[in-house]
């Protein structure tokens, strides 16, 4: 806080109570509103300026706010406008009483003070939990950060501004004396040269360090430089006077060529050396790891394959991985115990394609011949061993990659409540991901992961010893000396960070923080530690919290997330406007989080014997309240399948203690999750979570430990091997427009800052040029392209540019406040034309409104050259929603924070998270499993941001409110969409997973399901109301969505509700033309419109049924008579190129009718449904021509080949022979193996 004059605090004696000291900017406008008075007021500090404050005030039911700022007399003013004398105050009550008179230049007088609310300081003991009387003092060890390292951040002193004070004294007073000096004719500036040498007196400290700590090896090395090092060192000692800052320059020049030119000169030493002496052995800290022993798996082939061609009974194969010799040995049993083998190398293994219907079925793609390859299925005993086998084929490809960075590493992450008692004296289980849950194969437990990530609560044990006993640990398991690069302490809140020796250098800008959030938020045995770092160009930040306990404190615990999301100081200090959610591309939250079950405890019990945890699940407090976007606002978590990890008894883990007696009485402590591991990523980044369990043999403590270990794809930093770009081969970041609502009731201008690694120096916008409000708590504003700068990369590389991400935030241009952030990635945004985006704005862990617009990243052809990463190796094969084969580009990621907008004629306009392509050259690896996301039945109420009902200035209403013949007509949206069949039972009970525009949907790989934004819908919208918009005809959902209570809905417009009037209108936008303006990929169908979507619900009769869609998609359907109208030309686009999107184009939404949906999810990946009694997979009564067989088949590509060949007619085809379909291009066994059999059971019928 700044000072008042003469050593005043600014709040005066004692605070007065309409200041709020660290308030939030919405919690303010929330405060006025519910006083509803204009001249309502309050004081809070400001978000945007350490040490300045906010004046809120109420006007006409909009809140005005008005910036304080201290001078640098510490007094205190209203910020004015250029050329106003502004009035200073001492303090905060007299400046307030000014401004309580009439007519002193704000939008009203002041009136009515809005008081804070006080709060009882409630102590953080929970006796239900045994919680000592007073909390445990901290360990004697002062320690919290080791080793310090030149980024650690300390805390600023004094001494800091020391060099600003030299210079402000020079300025007031030598100053003078130097320029009256001048004007007697000196030719020199005698006071200034002190003031430089009081200045650089440290610094000439540290370069006389430096060069002595060089002068050995300048003497080895560089006999050149060794003489005027010695004597600059020598003069150092006898300097003095005028000559000491000359001497410090020519320092300054040495130490810059000694250090520019030493390592050459001492390579080519050493070069010398290694041709005149034998080669040494390798240094012991070279050492690697223990070789990694070869690993055999005994699979079948798959049947069905086995069976069409005919290769024999015997089915069984051996495959051997061994990793430290790069081979794959793929062996087969045949008769009389012979074998026979065939061996790969690693470059020979082209692709794994995981089945994700069958969860241990592989497919490997293996280079025969050149430019040859086959695949083969096979099927493992367990999808845990497909999974290993997967795990150290990688491993054999990244230990003998030609690379020199790595694409991907392996975390580790474990949280441990150890009780306040000392360590167990093995946690051997939990290193190795041994126990319950979700575990790790035998065959992969020992690999030694390339970060370990230890987190721990209540622990009494010193830091060294700690860290000396993890180290330890590490070194039996694997024989590698990990490194600790960081490790933070709160008490007994601890974090530790570990890294493979092989990495340490490839670790910076590491930085460590803690906040206390113990009672009154000054004692640090509840709170959090952190650390952040960045590994070669990924940003990496690890949390470590233990929450407030109790079964009824869920607010409490609440608000010590947000505290420690807003006071951790980890990261860039350029992203200050950002909380740590975005501040990183990977951030992994674990700890003690303390949220407890909400079911009775014999009930709970159980559910437990039974191994039934869904149940419970759904009574999680951190789930519900995290699905209420109250805590976590996108995190992500593994899908929990083992027991509740407290409150065990000690000594064993077969018995929960929940009864303990207190003075109080008898307090109950249900069992409960209170131990977990969170995790968000930026938009397009690939992380897996491999593990995710707890131990069932460390007794010690009252908690389980528990672990999980993640696959994280990492980028290097990029040189460009053609240097700096020049004018001509320049990459663009171009904004067509951009579009926000924001929940404020504030009127004021706003605009956008955009940061970004690949920036020289963030950028902003102009202020915005349009604005408009249909609700009094929401405002959307919208910028053109005039008020939009271009952005220009640092390098203009496409392999840089598709690992870039830019981050945004809305900013008024009263205070300089974020109103919300959001991070968007360039990889989607790559093309010659404008891409789509839309995505939620956040701030501070909460949810502020919605952002879309239009963008595209410019590269120029010189610099299009990329390359595969490791982790895009592995790919997902759908078989059952009949993705297609092959290779997409990056799948979407659950916890993700941005979306592509792929729109197609009649649809709901549902966006795809991350904007998932498809090509058939490219494929991400996105395993992942997923229980339940499917069932439509579950659905969760998500719609509580009223934002998303006026995005179209269409006011929420209950789906009950209108009726039928509000909808569009099927055949004026979309005339093909209209054919579309009706879905079969099965599709309509079940819908499949929603689909993020053309290409199927992705399953995510983080254990929950990946959630579609709509145009005015919540980012999490429920299974049935994604798959009506996304999915190939599926029905709508039977669970109808409403706004909760906090919103009531208000009114339509009376036009709305008389019978067969027009929708309302607003006026035409510019940022979403008509729909058919929209270019998207070739789609797997046709979805169906919105009108036949809507009429196909509930009972399918002709009017409306009261359950057949929900708020959202009504007021959708209201807005999309702003979408009329002929489409306007559109401009000619290139082919996309390898690891570019696809172009958006109306043509290939047209390309071909619409197709059955079961069909499609059988077609692509030649299932066995295809080929063994699918009538959807052979030609129909219906088909009329070769292209629509070949499309139900999923094999249109083969169209245009066949019918060069001369095979246009279906007749024909069944006389069609295997090399009849090579020379029309079918190569692939597996689809002339379809083809032929769909042929086949044709004849037969």
């Amino acid at each position: 806080m700044a000072g008042g004059g003469c050593g005043l605090s600014p709040l005066g004696p004692a605070p007065p109570m309409w200041y709020h000291r660290d308030l939030s900017r919405a919690a303010a406008e929330e405060l006025l509103a519910r006083a509803g008075r204009d001249g309502s007021f309050l004081v809070r500090d400001s978000e945007s300026v350490n040490g300045a404050y906010a004046l809120c005030v109420l006007f006409q039911k909009h809140v005005h706010t008005y910036r304080v700022l201290p001078d640098d007399e510490g007094f205190l003013a209203v910020q004015t406008s250029q050329g106003v004398q502004p009035k200073r105050f001492k303090t905060l009550p007299e400046l307030v009483s000014l401004y309580l008179q009439p007519s002193q230049g704000l939008v009203t007088t002041l009136l009515y003070p809005v008081d804070r609310e006080e709060t009882v300081l409630s102590d953080d003991r929970d006796y239900s939990d045994g919680e000592d009387e007073k909390p445990p003092l901290p360990p004697r060890s002062a320690s919290t950060s080791t080793p310090p390292g030149p980024d650690t951040p300390t805390e600023s002193t004094p001494a800091a501004n020391g060099l600003s004070t030299i210079s402000h004294e020079y300025l007031k007073g030598s100053y003078a004396l130097d320029l009256e000096a001048v004007k007697q004719g000196a030719c020199s500036l005698p006071h200034l040269n002190k003031t430089l040498v009081a200045s650089c007196k440290r610094l000439n400290g540290e370069v006389d360090k430096v060069l002595t700590g060089l002068e050995i090896l300048s003497k080895v090395f560089d006999q050149q430089s060794a003489f005027m090092v010695s004597k600059m060192i020598q003069q150092s000692v006898n300097q003095g006077g005028d000559q000491e800052l000359e001497n410090l320059v020519t320092k300054l020049a040495i130490l810059k060529d000694l250090l520019s030119s030493i390592e050459k000169k001492a390579l080519k030493a050493l070069q010398d050396m290694s041709l005149t002496s034998p080669c040494s052995p390798p240094l012991h800290s070279m050492r690697h790891s223990k070789a990694i022993p070869v690993q055999a798996f005994e699979v079948k082939l798959d049947v069905y394959l086995a069976e069409l061609t005919k290769i024999g009974k015997s089915q069984k194969y051996t495959l051997s991985v061994d990793v430290e010799g790069g081979r794959l040995v793929v062996m087969k049993k045949v008769k009389d115990n012979q074998e026979d083998w065939i061996t790969y190398t690693h470059d020979k293994i082209r692709q794994l394609i995981k089945s994700q219907r069958v969860q241990n079925k592989l497919g490997i793609v293996l280079e025969k011949e050149k430019d040859k390859s086959q695949r083969k299925d096979f099927i493992f005993a367990s999808a845990k061993k497909r999974e290993a086998f997967c795990q150290l084929l990688q491993l054999m490809k990244n230990k003998h990659s030609n690379q020199d960075e790595p694409d991907m590493i392996s975390i580790f992450i474990g949280t441990f409540n150890m009780g306040s008692v000392p360590s167990p004296k093995s946690v051997a289980s939990w290193v190795l991901c041994r126990g319950l849950g979700k575990t790790l194969d035998e065959m992969t437990v020992a690999i030694p992961h390339d970060l370990y990530v230890f987190g721990s609560q209540e622990n009494s044990v010193c830091d060294r010893e700690w860290v000396e006993s993890l180290r330890a640990m590490l070194k039996d398991q694997t024989e590698l000396d990990y490194k600790p690069i960081a490790v933070q302490t709160l008490w007994n809140i601890k974090i530790a960070v570990l890294v493979k020796p092989e990495h340490e250098n490839r670790i910076s800008h590491v930085g460590m923080s803690s906040v206390k959030t113990g009672i009154a938020n000054t004692l640090g045995n509840k709170g959090a530690v952190g650390v952040s770092f960045m590994f070669n160009g990924t940003s990496f930040g690890f949390v470590n919290c233990h929450l407030t306990s109790g079964n009824e404190k869920i607010a409490r615990r609440n608000q010590n997330y947000l505290d420690i999301l807003r006071l951790l100081s980890l990261g860039d200090k350029q992203l200050s406007s950002f909380d740590i959610s975005l501040r990183f591309t990977h951030l992994f939250w674990l700890g003690d989080l303390n949220y407890r079950l909400d079911m009775d405890i014999q009930e709970i019990l159980n559910y437990i014997n039974r191994k039934e945890f869904d149940p419970l699940l759904k009574v999680d407090q951190l789930n519900l309240e995290k699905d209420k976007n109250k805590v976590f606002f996108r995190f992500v978590e593994e899908e929990i399948s083992f027991p509740p990890t407290y409150r065990y008894e000690r000594g064993s883990r077969d018995t929960y203690v929940w009864q303990k007696q207190k003075a109080t009485g008898m307090r109950t402590n249900v069992p409960s999750w209170c131990d977990r591991i969170l995790w968000k990523s930026y938009p397009e980044t690939h992380i897996v979570c491999n593990s995710y369990g707890c131990t069932d043999d460390v007794v010690t403590s009252d908690h389980s430990p528990v672990f999980a270990t993640f696959e994280v794809g990492v980028t290097s930093q990029f040189v460009s091997k053609k240097g700096l770009p020049k004018s001509s081969e320049q990459a663009y970041i171009e904004f067509e427009s951009i579009e926000a609502i924001v929940k404020t009731a504030s009127r004021t201008k706003f605009f956008i800052e955009f940061y970004s690694t690949c920036l020289e120096e963030f950028k902003k916008s102009y202020e915005n040029d349009t604005q408009s409000s249909d609700n009094i708590n929401f405002l959307r504003v919208g910028w053109s392209n005039k008020q939009l700068t271009t952005l220009k990369p640092l390098l203009s590389e496409i392999e840089y540019l598709q690992d870039q991400h830019l981050l945004l935030t809305v900013k008024s241009l009263d205070g300089y406040e974020s109103y919300g952030e959001c991070v968007l990635a360039l990889k989607s945004m790559i093309g010659s034309t404008a891409q789509q985006f839309e995505t939620c704005l956040s701030h501070r862990g909460e949810e502020t409104g919605k952002i879309r617009g239009s963008m595209r990243v410019r590269v120029p052809s010189e610099r299009m050259g990329t390359r595969e990463r490791l982790y895009e190796w592995i790919s997902v094969d759908k078989d059952e929603t009949g993705a297609p084969k092959g290779k997409s580009t990056m799948g979407p990621r659950a916890g993700h924070e941005t979306s592509v907008v792929r729109k197609q004629l009649g649809e709901l306009g549902k966006v795809s998270e991350e904007g998932e392509r498809s090509n058939k050259d490219e494929t991400a690896a996105r395993p992942k499993q997923e229980a339940a996301n499917s069932d439509s039945s579950i659905s969760k109420n998500s719609y509580n941001n009223p934002a998303y009902y006026i995005l179209e200035g269409v006011p929420n209403q209950s789906a009950a409110a209108i009726s039928a013949e509000l909808l569009p007509s099927p055949t004026s949206a979309n005339p093909q969409a209209a054919k579309a069949p009706h879905p079969t039972a099965s599709a309509r009970t079940k819908p499949p997973c929603p689909s993020s525009g053309p290409p199927p949907q992705r399953r995510p790989m983080t254990g929950l399901s990946v959630r579609t934004i709509s145009e005015e819908g919540s980012p999490e919208d429920d299974s049935a109301a994604a798959a009506q918009a996304g999915s190939v005809g599926a029905t709508v959902g039977s669970t109808l969505n409403r706004p909760p209570p906090d919103f009531p809905p208000p009114p339509l417009p009376k036009a709305a509700l008389e019978p067969g009037s027009e929708p309302p209108m607003t006026k035409p936008r510019t940022l979403h033309p008509d729909l058919a303006e929209v270019r998207i990929p070739s789609a797997p169908a046709a979805p169906p419109v919105l009108g036949e979507v809507f009429r196909r619900g509930g009972a399918g009769g002709g009017a409306l049924d009261d359950q057949s869609c929900s708020v959202l998609q009504m007021a959708k359907t209201l807005s999309e008579s702003e979408f009329s109208g002929p489409p306007p030309p559109r401009a000619p686009s290139a082919p996309p190129l390898r690891g570019q999107p696809l172009g958006l184009g109306l043509d290939a939404c047209r390309t071909f009718p619409p197709r059955n949906p079961i069909t499609e999810s059988i077609a692509e990946d030649m299932p066995e449904e295809a080929l063994w009694g699918s009538s959807s997979s052979s030609l129909s009564v219906g088909e009329s021509s070769v292209g629509e067989w070949l499309q139900r088949l999923g094999l249109e590509r083969y169209e245009q080949g066949l019918l060069h060949n001369g095979w246009d007619d279906l007749e024909f085809l069944s006389d069609i022979t295997e090399e009849d379909l090579e020379e029309a291009g079918v190569m692939d066994p597996a689809h002339k193996l379809i083809l032929l059999e769909s042929l086949r059971q044709q004849q037969q019928k």
